[in-house]
């Protein structure tokens, strides 16, 4: 009788291994190897592999292949559209990730529901629900429709059965981690179900033209759950993020192969939905203290799209003999390189002093023409002077104390002006680049002392 072989993977990165240990050689992550049966491999002679050269699989001259403009599926929510770059790809194969209540299957059932309404074929696949837990969903939200369809299973054989007889337009799995393959000798939810399911669901979607959207579960990290090679599969790799004790909720795509990966869609929870917000500025600086100290606006670009955030920053003595720096939505690094040009450029004295730095909303900031909006807060916190209620800041700041230009700066003022500012201190080299909206004064400069002067007055330089 045969011996059956068996193999040891990690469940956080899937590596295999021929024996256990405590510690995954690879990912250096404790107890993650679990131990799966080996499959025998399948004898395959070179006349049974010629045969498997099909029509479909036979290679082609590039010149030769056929291409057709494919006619995305426009969701209804535009900015969703707007993550997806421009609607759904039929055969597309989406993975959405967020934390629980996020609102993952709720923005999914509604999608579901708008394109039912247009007249498409959607199935709903769940493996965590019942087929009554859905529909009360369903009924909340209004999606109650004839050409929705939904399947409560996690055999994803079954699953794969559904889609090839109902031939939908639109399919969900929420989620990939509770479907199984039962080939796979592996419990569900490991990294070889996670890796086998998500193949067969891949096959349908390429070879049916079924555009597949997967619910993926996010670890406590804040990436998602199962081995990367998930990702890598995938067409399209979708993050859904917002504080659980906020109403306002960001969907980034953190890779697209049919569009751009710098957008972002911006929803409001409310309690039929989600509900897209069209003016996200707005939104943001609505709970903005006029008067107060440590607070500066900048305009950053998310993608194409130009949002105007607040900026916060606290500086107060520290009693430690290596004072704290914290920052939220801005790269703990970039603080720093602020905080020792603000010292050494502009003598304001910080290095005996607790600096805490956050970004309203929840949105992370990782464009350095924040730079000049930031180093405005922590001066303004310092010497306890309040910045412009109208005053926005834009502006990359160098080691040298010099402000660097940035791009896209006419669609940000546009944006500052809309919504009603007044002032922009802005990189004197983008100035004669740029056509500068009615109603806005733009004040160009070269160095951050010359900016601080101007955004706080005269009384803000030492001494």
């Amino acid at each position: 009788m045969a011996k059956i072989k068996t193999k040891y993977v990690c469940q956080s990165c899937g590596s295999e291994q021929a024996r256990w240990f405590g510690r995954c050689p690879d990912c250096e992550t404790w107890n993650t190897l679990v131990e799966e049966t080996v499959a025998a491999p399948t004898v395959a002679t070179r006349a049974g592999a010629v045969k498997l050269l099909s029509p479909r699989s036979r290679p082609t001259p590039i010149a030769q292949v056929e291409m057709t403009e494919e006619e995305r599926m426009d969701t209804g929510i535009g900015e969703l559209d707007r993550v997806l770059g421009g609607g759904i790809v039929p055969g597309s194969l989406v993975l959405l990730g967020g934390e629980p209540g996020s609102g993952k299957s709720t923005i999914l059932l509604q999608v579901a529901q708008l394109l039912a309404f247009k007249g498409l074929r959607v199935l709903y696949c769940s493996g965590e629900e019942s087929a009554k837990q859905i529909r009360l969903r369903a009924r909340r939200l209004g999606a109650e429709h004839p050409n929705l369809y939904v399947q409560a299973e996690t055999d994803v054989r079954a699953i794969e059965a559904a889609a090839l007889e109902f031939r939908p337009d639109w399919c969900v799995i929420d989620s990939i981690q509770a479907v199984y393959d039962p080939e796979s000798n592996s419990l569900p939810g490991s990294v070889s179900q996670v890796r086998a399911a998500t193949a067969t669901l891949m096959r349908v979607a390429k070879e049916e033209g079924v555009a597949l959207c997967l619910v993926g579960h996010v670890t406590k990290e804040g990436t998602l759950a199962g081995p990367r090679v998930l990702e890598h599969m995938v067409d399209t790799v979708l993050y859904i993020e917002g504080d659980r004790f906020k109403s306002h909720r960001l969907i980034r795509a953190v890779k697209n192969r049919f569009g751009s990966t710098n957008e972002v869609g911006i929803f409001e929870m409310v309690e039929s939905g989600l509900r897209e917000v069209t003016n996200p500025s707005e939104l943001f600086l609505s709970e903005r203290t006029a008067d107060a100290s440590g607070s500066a606006v900048v305009p950053t670009m998310e993608g194409t799209r130009p949002l105007l955030v607040e900026v916060q920053a606290l500086v107060s003595p520290s009693s430690l003999a290596q004072p704290r720096r914290a920052a939220t939505g801005v790269e703990t690094n970039r603080l720093v390189q602020i905080l020792a040009v603000l010292e050494k450029r502009v003598g304001l004295s910080l290095s005996k002093t607790d600096v805490y730095l956050n970004v309203v909303g929840g949105l992370d900031i990782g464009e350095p023409a924040a730079d000049l909006g930031i180093a405005l807060a922590i001066a303004s916190s310092l010497r306890d002077v309040a910045v412009p209620a109208d005053l926005v800041a834009i502006g990359e700041v160098g080691l040298n104390g010099e402000i660097r230009a940035v791009s896209s700066l006419e669609s940000r003022l546009k944006e500052a002006a809309k919504l009603g500012f007044k002032t922009a201190i802005v990189p004197a080299h983008n100035l004669g680049q740029v056509q500068l909206p009615k109603g806005l004064e733009v004040v160009g400069v070269g160095r951050l002392m010359e900016a601080i002067v101007k955004g706080l007055g005269a009384g803000i330089q030492q001494g």
